[in-house]
């Protein structure tokens, strides 16, 4: 009998700790889309697909969400719009695509906010602990939308026909960025020339000579081939990609509460392991491009130039307060008090 009723009060606490059990799920059937920016086998879809498989599980199959990887319902930005209008239930996409709606989500591209020692796990701690998804939704929701958590899909690389080895390698570099104001200015302050364009005419762009270089993580640059028409590869250390889970506001406000907080654990207890898992994959995907074409270059920026870049893009976060939406100050101020406390708390 007391290992009965022990085991009934730990039920409770996991309950009362917002734990939500399969079977727990009393609402309507809910059918609905999920549109990723991600190829079919990458890092969004693949976690959307997870995400997919746990509702419907969870629900006894009342919950049935189908992804629709890159290309399958538009372009970046357009399925970040058929979200907002609630056309489609869910996207899956990163801060920079999303910044047309929502552009306090900017402040998730900041150059060099992110420390260079456990990353994901500071990420994890901020989504969990943190008070800076509570500013974010308010900027969401005011654009119609929820997110639901943020997963980490690694530093971004340049892949760039010319070598670009210094600050002085970047001036004039016709670099490809993501549709983002932010990113923009970034980059225009280390002297490059940036210039936004969607990620399916990257590889066209590169081909043809409308760029000289572009931004994204090894898997993406592996999946898009981008290696094939570039010959160095330089990491800087300097932006993370990372990824935003939304939902239309108006079709999450519908959902039981229980259902809301499924999907609220799911990617919470997602941050880590989708890290871990495209760490992972970007490890393996640059041995094949190595394999594939073995003359191109990798370098990685030294201390000393990361500390020269970080100094410049540091002077831009004000710039960030001017053009990063009515909610830029607090996404900004909860964002770097998160960063502090978690650094805090994980001893970095």
């Amino acid at each position: 009998m007391k290992k009965l009723v022990g085991f009934a009060l730990v039920l409770v606490c996991l309950a009362s700790a917002g734990m939500v059990f399969a079977g727990e799920y009393t609402g309507k059937e809910f059918t609905a889309r999920l549109a990723t920016e991600d190829l079919e086998n990458d890092s969004m879809t693949v976690w959307s697909k997870k995400f997919s498989d746990e509702m419907k599980s969870w629900s006894d199959g009342k919950i049935d969400i189908a992804v629709y990887p890159y290309g399958a319902l538009g372009d970046t930005r357009d399925i970040n719009e058929l979200c907002q209008m609630g056309v489609i239930e869910f996207v899956v996409t990163d801060y920079a695509w999303i910044s047309s709606f929502v552009p306090e989500a900017q402040v998730l591209g900041l150059h060099h906010i992110w420390p260079r020692e456990k990353a994901p796990e500071v990420l994890e701690w901020i989504v969990k602990n943190g008070k800076f998804m509570a500013v974010l939704e308010k900027s969401f929701r005011r654009n119609g939308m929820v997110p639901l958590g943020l997963i980490w899909e690694d530093w971004m690389w340049v892949t760039s026909k010319k070598p670009a080895k210094s600050m002085a390698d970047l001036k004039g570099l016709k670099l490809r960025v993501m549709s983002s104001k932010i990113l923009v200015d970034q980059y225009k302050a280390y002297g490059a020339s940036p210039t936004p364009m969607s990620f399916g005419e990257v590889y066209g762009g590169l081909q043809m000579g409308m760029i000289d270089a572009q931004m994204n993580p090894i898997f993406a640059n592996y999946s898009m081939k981008f290696f094939e028409v570039t010959d160095h590869f330089i990491k800087m250390d300097n932006e993370a990609y990372m990824g935003i889970p939304t939902i239309n506001a108006k079709v999450f406000d519908s959902l039981p509460v229980e259902a809301q907080q499924k999907m609220r654990q799911f990617w919470a207890d997602s941050a880590l392991a989708s890290a871990k898992w495209i760490e992972a994959r970007n490890e393996e995907d640059m041995k094949k491009i190595k394999a594939e074409k073995p003359s191109i270059e990798f370098y990685e920026f030294n201390d000393a130039q990361v500390d020269e870049m970080k100094q410049i893009s540091k002077s831009n976060y004000s710039n960030f307060v001017e053009i990063g939406g009515p909610d830029a100050q607090q996404a900004l101020d909860s964002l770097l008090q998160d960063l502090k406390d978690a650094k805090q708390a994980l001893g970095i």
